[in-house]
């Protein structure tokens, strides 16, 4: 590493005491001087002699003081192996001022999280100088794949064009006996041998240049890759065969064959691989591409009264604008105008449009039923529910698993071991074989064979699939290592309020003492409507239900986990549980306690309210579980998943649920927490599906982290996946994709490693002492370009899960 200075943005720091302790957590890193930290313009400059920005970075964050770091995208062209995208990954890792790097093959993309004094430019033309041209991508959209497909498309086609005449003159006595001394007769020897130089050259320098362009500099450069590979072989098999028709005395008698027809097939050949692979990437991709093309780009803005058509992208928060029936909502919004269904399948997989009216919000990209409606905007652009989305699908897919350490470790030292290997088995049938001629074929037969193509894109491509068909099932992978996480999931664990019930719960009784049940009623919703609780919530609806008019109240103070206190009327109230009771010293009433037990045990919430010191009603709260909770915990056993249900109601509700649901474990009355350690205790492979603010430490405490999509921002921000629809069933569908792209990765590493294993050491010719074969170049080419298409076209089975 390279000595350079660093200038960090600390937005964390407010004063010298802030800035006292960076220094000091700085200076306990080696290889950092001249350390200045500036409380006013809050950042912190310093000379690195190497340390890794990693390191800078863990320790800031550790003292508090994380640094405003700058994440880019560049869009990369040229890469086309793991070899190719390792390189990239590890010169960019090896840079003092960037932190860190995932690089795409899929995708053709970078993620760089880098200093801001490391302009995207600058970090675009360290990827070129590498011959990878790169640059900063204009919008957020993935690289398209159909410019590439089709360039490749004509260059095979070109190199077919040119190819068939060679091969057929060389290769046509094979299929029609005399063929070959028909021609040699009709055309000449020497000719014949001129036109497939001349025909094989307009090949490897026409269509067949990029290999060589890419490949050489890369193999001077001592990163030699996939292409480095095909430059080799096609490259030594065309010079043999050349010297033969040129200087055939440099050549013994029984070694002058020439090799035409190889080198020209092997570049067809992988170039025909290569425009299958760039298509099947391209189906690999579109589902975010799908939902990229699912926002409209005119809406029917209503300006002063009248309807005016308008760019998408001059719509501002506020506008009012018009929906027409079977029209794509533009952006997010709450209806205003109108009553009707819309389509939400594309974002949430649910197939029943979802009725809407005047209140309901929209989402941009969803499909307006039969009605007209008018929705006022309250998202535009990147903050819409449909970018949101896009950037999770994105950021999951340019994750990196677990498992991708050891394909890395492997393919880093493939290309040269190959290279190797093809050197030791030109020299071996060199010194055993026949001839010259066995010897470079067999040489050659190695460089091509070999595929480190299919073990760079058994990974990437199965993530790519599997998280796009995610989001088309309304499950997104905020986290793309949650994919691995999740398929080893042994128990789960659910809240309760919102999550297996729908989270709405409905005012069921009142139970008083020396106090009429309207009067009770009204205090409680008085003190109640300065509440966010959802309890909270359903007594102020109970009490307007009932027409009661609400006193205002004040010094209202929320404990969590216990309930709220307040002043109304001059009364002071107390709404909560019985350990809130008893720790303001307030006996239960018998009678009233009785009544909430009862409550409980049917599986309602009762909310205890003691006025003046005095305990006065019960009240009954039931929140109706989940149409789909029962038949999602049974599918939950049936996958082998042992459940569990926290939450923080009173033991008995808790436990009536779970025993409605038919749930392993119950852990009622539980703080925040508490769920922590229950969540701690689980071990490894723990799930945790909540919706809640309280559930956000959970969440992210939980091996893997579920948000209820229609729970609270805090909580989807704090897991690992969100169910879009809210939808319980999605955690199985959640589970059964995890398991299948997993299946579906071991699957294409099998294959990728298993076929490199066993042709190698044929194509090096193991078997030709037994009677077996020698591999042909060639055929060891088709092998080669089949190879990654099969690992591709494996992927894309997952777009079919259910």
């Amino acid at each position: 590493m390279t000595a350079i200075s660093l200038e960090l943005p600390l937005p964390g720091i407010s004063c010298a005491a802030c800035a006292g302790r960076v220094e000091r957590a700085l200076s306990g890193l080696p290889g950092l001087s001249d350390i200045a930290v500036n409380p006013i313009t809050k950042r912190a400059t310093l000379h690195s002699d190497g340390t890794p920005l990693t390191q800078i970075d863990a320790a800031l964050t550790k003292a508090g003081y994380p640094p405003d770091l700058t994440t880019t995208q560049l869009a990369i062209e040229g890469m086309s192996c793991a070899s190719c995208s390792g390189r990239i990954e590890r010169v960019l890792k090896a840079r003092p001022d960037v932190a860190e790097a995932q690089v795409n093959l899929i995708a053709g993309t970078a993620l760089v999280r880098h200093a801001p004094s490391l302009s995207p430019d600058d970090l675009a033309a360290v990827v070129t100088a590498l011959g990878y041209p790169a640059a900063v991508p204009a919008g957020t959209a993935p690289v398209a794949r159909d410019d590439e497909a089709a360039a490749l498309k004509r260059s095979f086609l070109i190199a077919l064009a040119l190819t068939l005449p060679v091969f057929v003159a060389e290769m046509g006595a094979h299929l029609v006996p005399g063929f070959h001394h028909w021609l040699r007769g009709l055309v000449g020897t020497a000719p014949l041998l001129w036109m497939q130089m001349l025909l094989t050259a307009l090949v490897l320098a026409g269509p067949g240049r990029r290999f060589f362009a890419a490949g050489i500099p890369a193999l001077l450069r001592g990163g030699p890759e996939m292409n480095s590979l095909v430059a080799l072989g096609s490259g030594a098999a065309f010079l043999y065969s050349a010297v033969v028709v040129l200087a055939p005395g440099l050549i013994p008698p029984a070694s002058r064959f020439v090799y035409f027809e190889a080198a020209a097939v092997i570049v067809t050949l992988i170039l025909m691989g290569r425009w299958l692979e760039a298509r099947a990437k391209g189906q690999a991709g579109a589902a975010i591409r799908a939902l990229i093309e699912l926002a409209p780009d005119r809406a029917t803005l209503l300006r002063n009264g009248q309807p005016v058509q308008v760019a998408v992208a001059d719509l501002h928060p506020e506008d009012l604008v018009l929906l027409a029936p079977g029209e794509r909502v533009a952006v997010d919004g709450v209806v205003t105008e109108g009553r009707g269904h819309v389509d939400e399948s594309m974002l949430t997989g649910e197939p029943v449009p979802a009725e809407k009216a005047a209140g309901d919000a929209v989402t941009g990209g969803t499909v307006n039923g039969t009605a007209a409606l008018t929705y006022r905007v309250t998202a535009t652009g990147a903050d819409t529910t449909l970018s949101r989305i896009v950037r999770m699908v994105e950021g999951a897919q340019n994750a990196r698993l677990p498992v991708q350490d050891l394909v890395d470790r492997i393919t880093r030292v493939f290309v040269p071991v190959v290279i190797g290997l093809a050197a030791l088995t030109f020299l071996l049938w060199l010194a055993f074989g026949p001839d010259l001629a066995h010897a470079v074929v067999a040489g050659v037969a190695v460089l091509i064979i070999a595929c480190p193509c299919a073990m760079g894109l058994a990974v990437p491509v199965s993530i790519m699939v599997g998280t796009g068909r995610g989001a088309q099932l309304g499950v997104l992978f905020r986290r793309g290592e949650a994919l691995q996480r999740l398929s080893d999931a042994r128990s789960i664990a659910f809240d309760k309020t919102g999550t297996l019930t729908r989270g709405r719960p409905e005012l069921a009784a009142i139970h008083v003492d020396g106090i009429a049940e309207a009067e009770a009623l009204r205090l409680a919703a008085a003190a109640e409507a300065r509440s966010e609780h959802p309890l909270g919530a359903a007594i102020v609806a109970g009490a307007r239900a009932q027409g009661l008019d609400l006193p205002p109240a004040t010094h209202v103070q929320a404990a969590v986990g216990r309930g709220l206190s307040a002043t109304v009327e001059g009364r002071s109230l107390l709404i909560g549980n019985p350990q809130a009771l008893a720790e303001a010293g307030i006996d239960l009433h018998p009678g009233l306690r009785q009544a909430a037990e009862a409550a409980a045990s049917q599986g309602a919430t009762p909310v205890h309210l003691a006025v003046d010191g005095r305990h006065v009603a019960s009240l009954s709260l039931a929140d109706p579980v989940r149409n789909e909770a029962k038949a999602t915990i049974a599918a939950l056993h049936r996958m082998g998943l042992q459940t569990t249900m926290l939450s923080g109601d009173i033991p008995a509700t808790a436990q009536a649920v779970g025993a409605r649901l038919g749930i392993d474990r119950v852990k009622g009355g539980l703080m925040p927490g508490d769920k922590l350690a229950v969540i701690d205790g689980m071990g490894a492979g723990s799930v945790f599906v909540g919706d809640g603010i309280n559930d956000a430490p959970a969440l992210a405490a939980a091996q893997t982290g579920i948000a209820i999509g229609t729970g609270t921002s805090i909580a989807i921000e704090s897991a690992d996946l969100v169910l879009m629809s809210g939808d319980l069933s999605g955690v199985t569908r959640a589970i059964r994709l995890s398991r299948a792209v997993m299946r579906n990765i071991r699957q294409n590493l099998f294959w990728a490693f298993a076929y490199n294993t066993a042709l190698i050491p044929i194509a090096m010719g193991v078997l030709v002492p037994f009677g077996g074969p020698q591999l042909s170049p060639m055929l060891a080419a088709g092998a080669m370009a089949l190879s990654s298409v099969f690992v591709v076209g494996n992927a894309l089975r997952l777009r079919r899960v259910q």
